[in-house]
């Protein structure tokens, strides 16, 4: 059995999408679609209310520029981003077919900019718990919508593993555009790859898939306890969401309290946090310190600044 919640992954909708799989005698896979649209969080919620709206979810809402994963439903369940293939419903094909929505463009490839971290990692653990193999059967993606693909229904049905939307028979959609299929696959670990294979370009790259800068003064200042802290210094959310989404993956903070706002249920779990470090007392007081938040950047893909 394989893992049906990302631990992490902020809860979207009431979790009821899909149904039971038609095939779970054929292979596990995960199919891999663009939404079209920018990233960042007001766009992520405006698109997971829209998916929902019309009824179109995906298993998960992925945005590579903050690691921000939201989850619509159980991974060995069917989801509703697919069309059928006539009488096929490729949505219901295999042991699972998770579908994964990246807020990007397939004209812009997100491998060329993302911010894989701790909660892309988790996705793809939770993708090869089903026995996702780290292949592409149907080979290369398009890079443009006149390019055409292999959408083989017997490769569909008979090979497990990564596809496109631009793969998946009586689809026609090219999405999600010519990402690197092998920096998707390493960023596994939760350390950004180098996305582009030009060796000219390694530095350049390095820079824009860099792990993310968490700032320690923000976070204090965002859990209240600096009493010189300019007013509106609680708003530091991207920062402190980074903290909280590290805190969901060790399973110390519900992904309902996962709100950028370091309140009473995130200093909780800090403080279980600083318990596990061997901090006890007033030492385990829910308050960020240097050696405990770097120890948990080390954990989950992020840097410690001032």
């Amino acid at each position: 059995m394989g893992i049906t919640w990302i631990p992490g992954a902020e809860r979207l909708g009431d979790g009821d999408i899909g149904g039971d799989m038609d095939t779970p005698d054929e292979p596990a896979r995960v199919v891999w679609h663009t939404t079209e649209s920018g990233a960042g969080d007001a766009e992520f919620d405006s698109t997971a209310d829209y998916l929902i709206e019309i009824g179109a979810e995906p298993h998960l809402l992925y945005d590579p520029t903050t690691d921000r994963l939201g989850q619509f439903g159980p991974l060995d369940l069917s989801a509703r981003a697919l069309r059928n293939d006539g009488d096929d419903r490729t949505n219901r094909t295999g042991r699972v077919c998770v579908q994964v929505e990246v807020l990007a463009r397939a004209g812009e490839p997100f491998t060329g900019y993302w911010q894989p971290g701790p909660n892309f990692a988790a996705l793809l653990e939770a993708v090869r718990s089903w026995g996702v193999p780290d292949v592409w059967p149907a080979g290369d993606l398009a890079s443009d919508g006149s390019e055409a693909t292999s959408r083989d229904s017997d490769t569909w049905h008979d090979e497990g593993g990564h596809y496109g939307h631009a793969n998946v028979p009586g689809n026609d959609h090219w999405d999600p555009g010519a990402i690197s299929q092998s920096a998707l696959l390493a960023a596994g670990s939760g350390e950004a790859p180098v996305a582009r294979d030009d060796a000219d370009d390694a530095d350049d790259a390095d820079d824009a898939n860099d792990v993310p800068d968490v700032s320690l003064a923000n976070v204090i200042a965002a859990a209240g306890t600096d009493p010189d802290a300019p007013q509106g210094a609680t708003t530091h959310r991207e920062d402190v969401l980074v903290v909280e989404r590290a805190l969901c993956a060790e399973g110390l903070l519900a992904t309902e309290w996962l709100d950028g706002s370091f309140g009473t249920s995130t200093r909780d779990a800090y403080a279980q946090w600083q318990s596990r470090c061997g901090y006890e007392g007033d030492d385990a007081d829910g308050v960020p310190g240097r050696t405990t938040l770097e120890k948990l950047g080390a954990e989950h893909g992020f840097r410690v600044t001032d």
